[in-house]
């Protein structure tokens, strides 16, 4: 994605021409453009994927629940919102589970997934849809089920098992971001 990325920037925004060949145009302003996304992309990799490594779903959906708490006094249902977070990131691994499990049975009964144009394989797709579906829905049912069983009515008088705190690298955290974007901003409205 970088590369194809940086190869377009490079090659189709218009500007002050450094290079050409044929129809091939190398320009200042691509360059720049094709260095700011690279970095653009490099930093969302690398952030998602520190985010990723470090922070389990319960700690982000926790976090996301205390940073958007004070949007309770305008009655958004922050506490269901970050439920629902929560439960569709632990639902990912379970469907994409399910679906390999879906397509190695249609492959056990002559189900070809790897042959065939983009559109073949899309419509090659399509019986997985149906059984993925039931499946979702049954856990889905499932989960109903457990939470109703175990008295679950989430609200405000709702306790962690472990309750987030403040730290000072938070709030060093905090200041570093802080920092870094009055910085971007300055240099965006300078022209840097």
């Amino acid at each position: 994605i970088l590369l194809i990325t940086v190869a377009f920037n490079i090659l189709l925004t218009p500007g002050e021409i450094l290079w050409k060949w044929g129809f091939l145009k190398v320009t200042k302003e691509g360059l720049v453009l094709a260095g700011r996304m690279a970095i653009r992309l490099t930093y969302l990799v690398i952030g998602s994927s520190v985010m990723t490594l470090t922070t389990t779903p319960n700690q982000l959906t926790d976090g996301l629940e205390r940073l958007l708490r004070p949007l309770n006094k305008v009655h958004v249902p922050v506490h269901e919102i970050s439920m629902m977070m929560s439960i569709a990131l632990r639902f990912i691994p379970i469907l994409l589970e399910e679906t390999d499990k879906i397509m190695k049975a249609q492959i056990a009964r002559g189900a070809d997934f790897e042959n065939g144009n983009i559109i073949q394989k899309a419509k090659n797709m399509v019986p997985l849809l149906v059984p993925l579906f039931i499946s979702a829905f049954r856990r889905a049912n499932d989960l109903a089920m457990a939470m109703e069983a175990r008295c679950y009515h989430g609200g405000d008088d709702r306790t962690q098992m472990k309750p987030l705190h403040y730290e000072k690298r938070d709030y060093v955290t905090y200041a570093v971001v802080i920092v870094y974007l009055g910085v971007a901003t300055a240099f965006r409205i300078i022209g840097i």
